[in-house]
């Protein structure tokens, strides 16, 4: 990779206007911009570098996110920002390694096939129902529908899984109902929490590999796929046991029976996410 390009002895600052002497501009920080930066080559390397480096704040936040469950709520309320990867960063972050992922592993979680809607979940019926009706309104078999589904719903289940925080931010301030907190205050603790759920869905992913290397079947095989599922579910609810005590101040037996009721909220909004995935690709191909 290229190394930065000295900056000019005095260049103009393209937001303020303002002639800079220095690399960056005092007023708003904004730096000039190199002409290899407006070439594919130079966005390939942007892009690069995005994807892979790994710098001291996005350790530091991944490690108080995982190591100490609610502590790094509490800190981004209180107001200590600047040591940590803001809340809706470090989600998308954690949205593209899970992503990546999912392509490496070949396992889709939420972008379930049509063929699964079809045949392999609980709203099957139903899913048939919908989509014998929708075939008939476009005029299309099955056969040649079937792959652009499978298609559009691996990028829609990409680009709206934002949608599953949303819910459970709303969730929350129904359950911890006598603590008055900021709606924004739930909606960071809803985009922590589902960061944690991302890094395990990771490891989710990493063991069902592992189960199909093995010839146990992966997430094919039903008996992987219960286990794995409780797995999750019940790393979920000892997460948010941890983490509801220091955020919300929740004791005594109120605590694991708000963590339990928490973590099957999040087990029907996945759910429901998956289903979701089935409306909006249908309807809209």
């Amino acid at each position: 990779m290229s190394e930065p390009t000295a900056a000019p002895s005095s260049w103009t600052c393209p937001t303020c206007r303002q002639p800079v002497g220095s690399r960056f501009c005092p007023r708003c920080g904004e730096e000039p911009h190199a002409p290899r930066e407006l070439t594919l080559a130079g966005l390939g390397e942007k892009l690069l570098h995005a994807l892979t480096s790994m710098d001291a704040k996005t350790a530091r936040t991944v490690w108080r996110l995982l190591r100490h469950p609610g502590a790094l709520t509490l800190s981004w309320t209180a107001g200590e920002r600047r040591p940590y990867v803001a809340p809706f960063q470090l989600f998308l972050l954690a949205n593209v390694v899970f992503f990546a992922l999912q392509w490496a592993t070949g396992i889709q979680v939420f972008s379930s096939s049509l063929d699964s809607h079809l045949h392999h979940q609980d709203w099957s019926d139903y899913a048939q129902q919908l989509v014998q009706r929708r075939l008939a309104a476009t005029h299309r078999t099955l056969e040649a529908y079937a792959p652009v589904f499978d298609r559009v719903v691996v990028i829609n289940a990409k680009s709206l899984i934002l949608l599953m925080a949303l819910p459970f931010s709303a969730l929350l301030p129904l359950v911890f109902l006598r603590e008055r907190r900021p709606f924004m205050a739930h909606v960071v603790f809803a985009l922590h929490h589902y960061t944690f759920l991302l890094l395990l869905f990771c490891v989710a992913l990493v063991a069902a590999r592992l189960s199909a290397w093995s010839g146990g079947g992966g997430l094919d095989s039903p008996r992987v796929d219960t286990v794995i599922s409780l797995l999750n579910l019940a790393a979920c609810a000892v997460y948010l046991h941890l983490a509801i005590g220091p955020v919300y101040g929740t004791r005594g037996w109120q605590r694991p029976a708000k963590a339990a009721l928490l973590a099957v909220g999040v087990a029907v909004i996945v759910i429901g996410y998956r289903f979701l995935m089935l409306l909006i690709t249908l309807y809209g191909t």
